[in-house]
């Protein structure tokens, strides 16, 4: 190993555990980030929110299929709704380490607001395009690309006790997955009866609850001080923390494989549900639900554990079974059967994403806390935009079913390279973890 891959942070946020920090707790436990009264109010807003942006994809990406029964479009509109995030969310988290985050996430939260508005007064005009569509989805991306790292670094701003910061991921992620299981479900029931244009309509009105429950926050942070040095320079600072620190470079390297091959897999949903299931609004729906049930279930599961000890040996394997789950998927030709692998799938998905998301917040030192979760974001949606291409393209060459075949196997070989990183991983994090108060040194064999 290098001399770099032992590189640690210069600070780590003290997080003392207590004599039962092991193990899990009981339900009151598993949900006790909501004790902080920012964090409830966060929660209450964007499980509102998060309904209406579920509704919007599924309402898009139907109506995108509709207008043009094309695989490739549907690629594209996803790639244009996610590259700009790809190419300015390393600038916007040296912005996010620079501002407020909660005026930053206000104003990202009314600009999505407007767009979801455009989206229903050009659908119910009848004047909506592919390259309108196009156009609304660069707009989120460029909204997203500031939203994302904003977000994730207010995070530890919201819950005051460090110790309940893996709690509140973890909750956070139950909380996007239970709007993934509504969202959907009720997108395909009004596409039925209406159009696409009420989803984008409901959407937006529900931005109001979350800039809301912004608003009425109490944060009790220092005035972020003005830089003296340039953005250049800090991009540089954060690039060289993120590629220089083993567990984070590793970690984000795997998340960045599993999002180019792997969650591509949800742009080709409406082909599944039309033409392989020979179903509509109705089965897409179904199908993103039973996603949202296994990714759901997941994040209750995360909620409920006491530490972030154990949670690096997860990774791995939530990689593979997403994967196993993506080939599963793309083998049936049965609705149960679709429906069971797109739970499993959901499953590791959400378990590698959010142990992830956890292993990164605790391991950051603060003054870099925006800039590393802006590469996180380019993992984790930067990625994506290339991987969305990349499916569409397949798919028109070589069907739906063999591409997300062959993205699942790329996954499970992922999966197989971070295991194999583990080792060196696991020794560069136990001493971190021990400084924390996190790992006591006769439970190091359990990290």
């Amino acid at each position: 190993m290098s001399t770099t891959d032992k590189t640690k942070p210069a600070t780590t946020p003290q997080v003392r555990a207590t004599p039962d920090s092991g193990g899990r707790g009981g339900v009151s436990h598993t949900w006790r980030a909501l004790r902080h009264r920012n964090f409830r109010l966060f929660f209450g807003g964007q499980s509102i929110s998060l309904i209406g942006t579920w509704m919007t994809r599924i309402a898009m990406a139907w109506l995108v299929y509709r207008l043009t029964h094309s695989a490739l479009l549907l690629g594209m509109v996803s790639f244009m709704g996610q590259f700009p995030t790809f190419l300015l969310a390393p600038f916007a988290g040296v912005w996010v380490d620079r501002l407020n985050r909660r005026k930053v996430l206000v104003c990202t939260q009314t600009l999505s607001m407007m767009q979801s508005l455009a989206l229903a007064g050009l659908t119910f005009s009848g004047l909506i395009t592919i390259p309108w569509i196009l156009a609304l989805a660069a707009a989120q991306g460029l909204i997203n690309a500031f939203d994302m790292p904003g977000r994730q670094a207010f995070m530890v701003q919201m819950v005051e006790d460090r110790g309940d910061l893996g709690n509140a991921i973890a909750i956070n992620s139950s909380m996007v997955n239970m709007a993934r299981l509504v969202g959907p479900s009720l997108a395909g029931l009004v596409i039925a009866a209406t159009s696409e244009g009420w989803c984008f309509l409901i959407d937006g009105i529900s931005y109001l609850a979350v800039i809301a429950s912004l608003l009425m926050m109490r944060i009790h942070v220092r005035t972020p001080k003005r830089k003296v040095t340039s953005t250049f320079t800090e991009l540089k600072e954060g690039w060289t923390y993120v590629s220089s620190f083993l567990p984070i470079r590793t970690i984000l390297i795997l998340f960045a494989v599993v999002s180019l091959m792997g969650m591509p897999f949800v742009v080709l949903m409406p082909i599944f549900a039309a033409k392989v299931l020979g179903g509509g609004p109705h089965t897409l729906g179904f199908l993103m639900g039973a996603v949202g049930v296994g990714a759901l279930i997941s994040a209750i599961s995360l909620a409920a554990r006491k530490n972030v000890r154990g949670l690096i040996r997860i990774i791995p394997i939530a990689a593979a079974v997403f994967g196993a789950g993506l080939i599963g998927f793309g083998l049936s030709h049965a609705f149960w059967l679709s429906m069971v692998m797109a739970f499993v799938a959901g499953m590791g998905m959400m378990q590698g994403m959010a142990a992830s998301n956890t292993i990164i917040q605790t391991l950051v030192t603060e003054d870099k806390r925006g800039r590393v979760m802006s590469y996180y974001t380019m993992a984790f949606v930067g990625m994506a935009p290339f991987g969305s291409l990349l499916a569409g393209a397949m798919a028109s060459a070589i069907g739906a079913q063999v591409t997300v075949i062959v993205n699942g196997s790329v996954v499970v070989l992922g999966a197989i390279w971070f295991a194999t990183r583990l080792p060196a991983v696991r020794r560069v994090v136990r001493p971190i973890y021990r400084e924390m108060g996190i790992l006591m040194a006769a439970e190091e064999i359990q990290s």
